[in-house]
């Protein structure tokens, strides 16, 4: 069975390499990076000597709801520009919406790659006089021209919990001089000092999930039970999720990220990503969002697309996948204004399948033997 997320038993590449920082110093040598529970707390620290409430801050209509909530919480209104089919910025639309007191602009590395159009983004944020915020929460170890993503702008931020198998931990950049001498963490910053009950609940998870593993009608029934009604996007609360992550990274969550082995698990998960799109290839009803995967990207996902996401789900489950999912759940605003089109269309049309360290090459190929009878 393949599952969304890497246990806390797959140790085979995280158990004696150099750490994150390491890798952060050596591919963003001129940033500096804070540690946080959450990105969108790191995001909000990071704009809060920066902004003035009353400003606006351009982000990109394909887009989880909550992301935009540090904003809120800063008295900034956020405002939504539309993508091309490619996830690149519809420029057009975006700069209509800049004005005199926008802030800042908002690009997002999907997936793991660059966002395409990453340098206009930042000639446009030079040319109107307001910050760029690269948000790279996908994927911590991707590097692009020689720079970590995250550190493409201004600031940037990026979340450990979405590569490593810890309860949170995240990283906010700061490469600008003014961002650096502007930036004050709060108390929410850094990491916890002591062993705290959420980290017992995510070790407890992980055993319980490895022990679901063995029998995966089980494990769709459970997880069916404790998710119904969570992919509705009227269920969603994102002011809800954005209050709960404001906490500092989790002792747990900092052991894990000394510990990783950051080249290890960017190889694994290329691997892993080159297995998928074998088996991509082959289906006429399926086209990888990526068509190639370039050198030092550390892929989250491999991203799909499918005018029939539900009946692929279904049989992705029946194959033993059950990490697969649509993504994103749009905010309701977004779904109802027909200037999003593609997003819209891309959230109904897009399938994540895992890419994680915990898989075993191998157990895609068996997938795709099932797929293909």
């Amino acid at each position: 069975m393949i599952s969304a997320t890497p246990s806390v038993f797959d140790v085979a590449v995280s158990q004696s390499g150099s750490g994150i920082d390491p890798f952060v110093d050596r591919h963003a040598p001129d940033s500096t990076h804070t540690y946080y529970g959450a990105g969108k707390v790191a995001l909000r620290d990071g704009l809060a000597g920066l902004v003035d409430s009353g400003e606006n801050v351009l982000v990109p209509a394909y887009l989880s709801p909550a992301v935009v909530e540090p904003f809120h919480d800063l008295g900034l209104e956020s405002r939504f520009y539309a993508v091309e089919e490619t996830l690149a910025p519809d420029f057009a639309d975006l700069e209509s919406r800049i004005d005199d007191d926008t802030a800042a602009v908002m690009s997002v590395n999907y997936f793991g790659f660059p966002q395409p159009g990453l340098e206009r983004i930042a000639s446009l944020s030079d040319e109107y006089d307001c910050y760029h915020v690269d948000d790279n929460a996908h994927s911590p170890l991707s590097v692009c021209d020689g720079t970590l993503l995250g550190t493409h702008g201004d600031l940037g931020i990026t979340t450990l919990r979405k590569l490593l198998p810890v309860p949170d931990g995240a990283l906010l950049y700061c490469t600008d001089d003014e961002v650096k001498s502007q930036f004050s963490p709060s108390s929410l910053a850094g990491r916890s000092g002591r062993i705290a009950a959420g980290d017992c609940r995510f070790v407890a998870a992980s055993v319980a999930e490895r022990v679901l593993e063995t029998s995966p009608s089980l494990h769709r029934s459970v997880e069916a039970v404790l998710s119904d009604g969570a992919e509705d996007s009227s269920s969603v609360d994102p002011s809800g999720r954005y209050e709960a992550a404001k906490v500092p990274m989790s002792r747990f969550s900092a052991a894990v990220a000394d510990a990783a082995d950051p080249d290890a698990i960017r190889a694994a998960r290329r691997e892993n990503f080159r297995a998928w799109q074998e088996i991509v290839d082959g289906r006429n009803d399926l086209t990888p969002l990526f068509k190639r995967l370039p050198a030092g990207i550390s892929p989250y996902e491999f991203p799909v697309r499918t005018s029939e996401s539900e009946a692929f789900l279904a049989e992705l489950e029946d194959c033993g996948v059950v990490g697969a999912h649509t993504w994103p759940i749009l905010r309701q605003n977004v779904r109802e204004d027909e200037t999003y089109e593609t997003s819209i269309r891309l959230a109904d049309e897009l399938v994540a399948l895992p890419v994680h360290q915990g898989i075993e090459p191998s157990a895609i190929e068996t997938v795709g033997d099932r797929l293909r009878r």
